[in-house]
C-alpha cells in the first residue's frame, strides 16, 4: 500500500507543493557545502602527511596513534603497523557522531535523498519506511558515538593546552594557530554538549525533576544550548575544516604562524 504523502488518506494535490517562496535553497546550500566538506575532509584523511607543524595537530588526526611524524603522538604509536593514513583510525567516531545525529539527518536526508526536500513539499518517492530498516537502522546508535564525541573532545583541548608551547616544546607561546585551535574546540564543545542524546542523558529518565536539582540544573543548561544545536553544528563543521586547512598551510611551509608572544 502506498504511504507518506500519497497515501490514500492525504489530500490530492497535482502541485508539487504550494509554497511560493525558494524554499529550494536551503537544501541545495546543504548539499553543495556538505559535499564540499566530505570532499576535503577524504582527501585529507588519505594523505597521510602535512597534519602536524609543532606544536599544532590537525584534528583530523587527533589523537594520532598510527606511524605518525616525529612529535605528533601524545599518546604512543599502539597502531604502528597500521597501512593506511593515520586519520582512518580515529575519524569514524567523530564522523559516525555526526553522521547519526538528529540534526544532521534531517539537513542530509532533505539536500541528498530530497526526504522530504522541506517542509510542506512532497518527496519523490511514494514509499516511507522510516527509519525501521537497514541501513537507516543504525542511525540508533548515535547516543553511543556521543560517548565517543566525549572522548574525542577531551583529547582536543589536550591538543590546545599543547598549542601554548612554541615548536621547541618550551611553554609560554601563542600563535594563531593556538588561537584558531581554541575556537574550534569551544565551538566543538558547544556541538557537543548540545546534543540531543546529551540532553536526554542528563534528565531525559528523571521522573522527578525535584529529587535530582543537579541534574535538574544540568538539564535547562543543556536544553538552552539545544535550542542553537543546528547552529553549532554548522559552526564546528567549519572550525575544523579551518584548522586543518591552517595547519596544512603551515606543514608545508606555504605560510608561517603568526605568532602573538
Amino acid at each position: 500500500m502506498t504511504t507518506g504523502v500519497h497515501g490514500p488518506t492525504r489530500a490530492r494535490i497535482d502541485e508539487k507543493t504550494l509554497r511560493p517562496d525558494r524554499w529550494w535553497l536551503s537544501p541545495l546550500a546543504t548539499f553543495v557545502v556538505f559535499s564540499g566538506f566530505v570532499v576535503f575532509a577524504t582527501v585529507r584523511a588519505f594523505m597521510g602527511v602535512d597534519y602536524y607543524a609543532s606544536p599544532y595537530l590537525s584534528p583530523f588526526y587527533s589523537p594520532c596513534l598510527g606511524d605518525c611524524v616525529e612529535g605528533a603522538s601524545d599518546f604512543g604509536q599502539p597502531f604502528q603497523a597500521w597501512p593506511l593514513s593515520a586519520a582512518l583510525l580515529i575519524l569514524v567516531f567523530p564522523l559516525g557522531f555526526r553522521m547519526t545525529c538528529y540534526y544532521y539527518r534531517k539537513a542530509y536526508y532533505r539536500a541528498f535523498w530530497l526526504s522530504p526536500p522541506a517542509c510542506a513539499v512532497a518527496e519523490p518517492k511514494t514509499k516511507y519506511t522510516g527509519e525501521t530498516r537497514f541501513p537507516l537502522l543504525i542511525q540508533n546508535v548515535h547516543r553511543y558515538f556521543w560517548y565517543a564525541a566525549i572522548l574525542v573532545g577531551l583529547i582536543l583541548t589536550y591538543d590546545v593546552v599543547l598549542a601554548f608551547r612554541n615548536e621547541d616544546h618550551e611553554w609560554g607561546h601563542m600563535g594563531l594557530g593556538t588561537l584558531l585551535m581554541l575556537i574550534n574546540v569551544v565551538l566543538i564543545w558547544l556541538y557537543t554538549l548540545s546534543c540531543h542524546s546529551c540532553r536526554h542523558t542528563v534528565g531525559g529518565r528523571l521522573r522527578h525533576f525535584s529529587k535530582h536539582p543537579v541534574r535538574y540544573k544540568l538539564w535547562t543548561w543543556v536544553s538552552k544550548l539545544n535550542v542553537n544545536h543546528g547552529r553549532y553544528a554548522w559552526y564546528s563543521l567549519f572550525s575544523v575544516a579551518i584548522v586543518d586547512f591552517y595547519i596544512y598551510l603551515l606543514a608545508t611551509g606555504t605560510i608561517e604562524d603568526v605568532k602573538f608572544f
